[in-house]
């Protein structure tokens, strides 16, 4: 690893969501969340779990936030599960689920330690989700309304709310090749999807600023650059078509106020309806960009596919680790739009090895070198959130897959330090001096 050194005040924190750490998923009234029916499908998850228990963190958190200070972060990211706080996504505030985040807070602030609050990580009600979920445009405005009450109780708590997490997961992965919650295959229901989930996050933006929140208000994005895997001229357009559906279809309308035309072209008759207002409501200033990357996209029109060629080797994902891509894909985001502060929300690696993580802290190494070569180029970044703090629920590959700093011992949920996590904590120190 080269000698990165980082800004005095840059932010170092760790990342988690609801239902992937949470567990207790019916206790103190909380009500089912997409996801615990998901699981509860035969041949969904693949090793059959699902996340009933997950990390137990609802009864743990305290154990976790002292593991969260001996790391010596600044902030911990995490997600509300809607249905804990609001059982049907809609009516009745369930007073025992906020009672478990102001708890977690509370733990938070003891240490010392800054609340990065996410919205939505995926885990819509399932009473929304009989009503039709994204599909339905009133599951937006029932959003809205949670998220004023999270901004009106924690607001002034926490340093940041974000609205969603990867939304281009819960349309695409949702909604088109039903991988993900809740499992619908329909290619205009995910374009469709995915202009809500906009539409949501910009009526959120507006809700908790009425109620006169002090945190930093912002949405979080996967992104990735697309790179062509030849010269040719069906890859370069390939290319280009991905990356104007992936990461410009969620930025234009944010930045700009549009969808850019390329993606509307592709989509063709699965292009989104959009009503008077919906632009208007989405194109608003946020004060952070969260970005969480993982991979690039290498798009080859042959067939079969071109393989990239994995000069770094893949992760326990399959994905290509490519660190310079992060690099070039803030630079990419700063020529484009005019960006506020960002974040990266999310960065890690599932590794096989369970303790001696070696190959981890080479990948956590060679992106936060990235980074700091974008930060060297003007890109104006604030912080960087490890995904993840636990090995958890990793959404439908179950427990097969480890992203966690920290080891979780599912069967007695016993919490051991990878040397990722000692080398983190390590190589923050070595900042601050």
């Amino acid at each position: 690893m080269k000698d990165t050194r980082l800004p005095p005040d840059f932010l170092w924190g760790v990342a988690t969501s609801a239902f992937q750490i949470e567990g207790a998923n019916q206790e103190d009234g909380k009500g089912l969340s997409i996801w615990d029916v998901f699981c509860s499908t035969p041949g969904k998850i693949k090793d059959g779990s699902d996340g009933s228990v997950a990390c137990d963190h609802y009864h743990r958190y305290r154990e976790d936030v002292d593991i969260i200070d001996s790391l010596g972060v600044d902030a911990y990211r995490f997600s509300i599960a809607w249905s804990r706080v609001q059982p049907d996504g809609k009516g009745a505030w369930n007073e025992a689920g906020f009672a478990f985040y102001e708890r977690l807070i509370d733990a938070l602030h003891a240490k010392g330690k800054q609340a990065y609050v996410t919205l939505y990580h995926w885990d819509l009600p399932q009473a929304l989700q009989e009503e039709g979920g994204w599909l339905n445009r009133a599951t937006c405005e029932h959003f809205a309304a949670y998220a004023a009450e999270v901004a009106r109780r924690f607001g002034n708590r926490v340093a940041s709310i974000a609205t969603h997490n990867e939304p281009w997961c819960t349309a695409n992965l949702g909604y088109g090749n039903g991988q993900f919650a809740p499992g619908v295959r329909d290619a205009k229901a995910a374009v469709q999807v995915s202009h809500h989930l906009l539409l949501s996050h910009g009526l959120a933006m507006s809700a908790m600023r009425s109620v006169g929140s002090k945190a930093k208000l912002g949405i979080v994005l996967n992104q990735w650059t697309a790179d062509p895997a030849t010269d040719s001229d069906a890859d370069r357009a390939l290319a280009e078509v991905e990356y104007a559906r992936s990461v410009q279809w969620f930025m234009d309308p944010i930045f700009k106020g549009h969808y850019p035309e390329l993606a509307l072209r592709h989509h063709g008759a699965n292009a989104p309806q959009v009503e008077a207002g919906d632009m208007a409501a989405i194109h608003q200033p946020i004060d952070f960009l969260g970005v969480n990357y993982y991979f690039r996209a290498f798009c080859s029109a042959e067939d079969p596919p071109r393989m990239p060629p994995l000069e770094n080797g893949r992760t326990d994902m399959g994905w290509e680790i490519y660190p310079q891509g992060l690099t070039e894909l803030l630079l990419k985001l700063k020529g484009e739009y005019q960006l506020p502060p960002i974040y990266i929300t999310e960065n890690g690696m599932a590794s096989s090895t369970p303790d001696h993580d070696e190959e981890r802290i080479s990948f956590v190494s060679r992106h936060l070198d990235a980074l700091a070569g974008a930060m060297q180029q003007g890109v104006d970044v604030q912080g960087y959130f490890m995904w993840s703090l636990l090995d958890n629920f990793e959404w439908d590959s179950g427990y097969a897959k480890r992203f966690g700093i920290v080891h979780v011992d599912y069967a007695t949920q016993k919490r051991t330090l990878k040397d990722s996590a000692h080398w983190y904590r390590d190589f923050i120190k070595v900042q601050r001096s």
